[in-house]
């Protein structure tokens, strides 16, 4: 039986010094001189759907309602549930925990198809500014919740998850083959700030705290 080995479409120029295989995944856990952030990470090996439904108000992905209003998300238990329209939504699965697959034609899934990047700590809300007009800081706005817009010029979906005043935690997920333009842009926006690159255990850890 012949195993496919799944490749991130991500690259950062930092020495991994934990790994970890999951799901035919080589997951960076850590690497060197990671800082005490800010930090860009790789996600892209976690899992995501696309839902699609005429009725979406009696779809439970998972048992979970799905948030009624466009651009509202929902976090709970490692599933972030974003409401994009009428009738579709994004399914995240942030935890490193199993999960099974979800049945019926409703699901798309995208893991392969798109990146996967976190955007974490101290100065993200700074760095996004470069990057696009998407308003983060709008009061109106509790994460988490989902913006629909460019980033650096890339059609991307965008989760605040983490809001805070001098930090937060920003989620975007965009077609696979702009992997590299949008992971150099964010690195020459956040150049200032120090931003650097971080393992998945940096994401594990802050999300951890978040659902205490």
């Amino acid at each position: 039986m012949t195993i496919f080995q799944r490749r991130s479409p991500v690259s950062f120029s930092a020495t991994p010094v934990k790994t970890e295989k999951r799901d035919n995944w080589t997951v960076v856990l850590e690497y060197e001189g990671e800082g005490i952030g800010p930090w860009l990470i790789d996600l892209s090996h976690k899992n995501r759907w696309d839902l699609q439904g005429g009725d979406m108000g009696t779809i439970k992905p998972w048992g979970f309602s799905l948030p009624e209003t466009p651009g509202n998300s929902v976090c709970k238990n490692g599933m972030l549930i974003n409401r994009m329209n009428l009738t579709q939504a994004s399914i995240w699965h942030l935890s490193a925990d199993d999960l099974s697959e979800p049945k019926g034609s409703a699901y798309t899934e995208t893991t392969d198809a798109t990146v996967f990047l976190a955007l974490v700590g101290r100065y993200v809300f700074s760095i996004t500014e470069k990057l696009t007009s998407l308003d983060f800081l709008d009061p109106e706005n509790n994460a988490p919740f989902l913006l629909q817009g460019p980033i650096s010029h890339i059609p991307c979906q965008v989760v605040a998850l983490e809001k805070n005043k001098d930090s937060g935690t920003i989620l975007l997920t965009c077609s696979r083959g702009y992997a590299h333009d949008m992971t150099h842009a964010i690195f020459e926006a956040g150049k200032e700030f120090g931003l650097c690159p971080a393992g998945e255990n940096a994401f594990e850890t802050r999300l951890k705290g978040k659902n205490k």
